[in-house]
């Protein structure tokens, strides 16, 4: 397997945590002195994919077990920085937070079918070693 593959699985995870971010800034958008947040995503990014932190106490059998990693990873949060102050404290600007969360949609249907189209190429690969 390639190591983009990993790439794409960690851009999954993180675009994943972004989206959930982004949903609560719109569903707070009403609401007085909530501050929107965010992740830098290529520094998450960059981030992840140098640790090379694993599980705990975790022993492996055979060098072809797959590593895990740790389950307690968490990103840098940032509060976005509005373009237009309002009046009531809230952060959340409604065009900046579609923007951002139909950019995110795109970019995670990228990773997804990278990473679909890597499996089938491995699925494929198998099955045509198989007598």
């Amino acid at each position: 397997m390639t190591s983009e593959k990993n790439v794409h699985e960690e851009a999954l995870r993180l675009r994943s945590k972004r989206f959930e971010l982004l949903a609560a800034n719109i569903a707070n958008a009403d609401t007085p002195s909530y501050k929107a947040r965010d992740i830098d995503f290529s520094v998450e990014l960059e981030r992840a994919m140098s640790s090379g932190q694993k599980f705990a106490g975790m022993a492996t059998t055979s060098v072809r077990h797959l590593e895990g990693k740790p389950a307690t990873r968490s990103e840098d949060l940032l509060y976005r920085l509005p373009m237009q102050s309002s009046m009531d404290g809230n952060t959340v600007e409604m065009d900046v937070e579609r923007v951002a969360f139909a950019q995110n949609a795109v970019r995670m249907q990228f990773s997804i079918q990278r990473t679909a189209d890597e499996y089938k190429d491995v699925l494929k690969l198998y099955q045509d070693m198989r007598p």
